[in-house]
């Protein structure tokens, strides 16, 4: 608990000041709540219209577990493939890297007009967001893997695949934790982008929805709602890892000790 905490009050001391200055100069400057409201009338607005922005939150959320579902499923498959062919590795990697060039932001409306407006173009763009640090990651990390562990697992007869679920696996885990992160960080924008793209539903079309109405106080409490999920969604793939990997406190411990 002592080093949650230590780990959580620099950054939550940070926001507090920050969020202190901008309230102070909204209300000294006499700035207009439609230009930018203050934080204290972002939260009571909010609150105000918790209903609707819990309707407009499931949508987003869903697009966004669902589209990383389907980049978790994708970039397991990829990464096992690299790493049992040479010539994968060689034809595939340059194409991954590569995919990386092409914008989301001109991909996301060609979705929209191919698969329409449900669920399915905004999982797509989700998937496009969050795929490559998972794949590159875990690629590294079954890369990584220590050859002389292999070698002496082959000498006593193990299979490729035995192998390969008994060392190279667990040896990647750290490497696929460290692109988990980075990706899920990624999956919320993702979905919200691909709803200001088009959508019937969700917290981006939300946002446009109350900017054209000149609700700037709520398009702050979409925006915040957002980065709760997102740091929402960090703290669950950190305490994932924690459960999965519990061995890498131990020897944090040992390291400290």
């Amino acid at each position: 608990m002592r080093a949650v905490l230590r780990a959580v009050w620099p950054p939550l001391l940070v926001l507090v000041v920050l969020v202190t200055g901008w309230q102070w100069y909204v209300s000294a400057a006499g700035v207009d709540p439609t230009v930018l409201p203050g934080p204290g009338r972002v939260l009571s607005e909010g609150w105000s219209n918790r209903t609707d922005l819990w309707d407009q939150t499931l949508p987003t959320l869903q697009e966004t577990l669902l589209g990383f579902a389907l980049s978790f499923a994708a970039a397991w498959l990829v990464a096992v493939v690299l790493d049992f062919s040479a010539v994968a590795r060689r034809g595939l990697y340059p194409l991954l890297v590569a995919s990386q060039t092409i914008p989301i932001v001109a991909v996301a409306p060609l979705l929209i007009i191919w698969f329409g407006f449900g669920l399915l173009p905004k999982m797509l763009v989700v998937t496009l967001t969050t795929f490559f640090p998972l794949a590159a990651n875990l690629a590294a990390g079954f890369a990584a893997t220590d050859r002389d562990a292999m070698r002496l697992l082959r000498s006593l007869g193990t299979g490729r695949l035995r192998a390969f679920r008994l060392v190279r696996v667990p040896s990647a885990l750290p490497h696929f934790f460290t692109g988990l992160r980075v990706s899920i960080t990624y999956a919320v924008v993702g979905a919200v982008f691909a709803e200001y793209a088009g959508a019937e539903k969700g917290l981006g079309i939300y946002m446009q929805a109350q900017k054209s109405a000149f609700r700037t106080d709520l398009v702050f409490a979409a925006v915040t709602v957002t980065a709760l999920l997102s740091i929402a969604l960090f703290g669950a793939t950190c305490l994932l890892q924690r459960l999965v990997l519990p061995w890498e406190r131990a020897l944090v411990k040992e390291g400290t000790s």
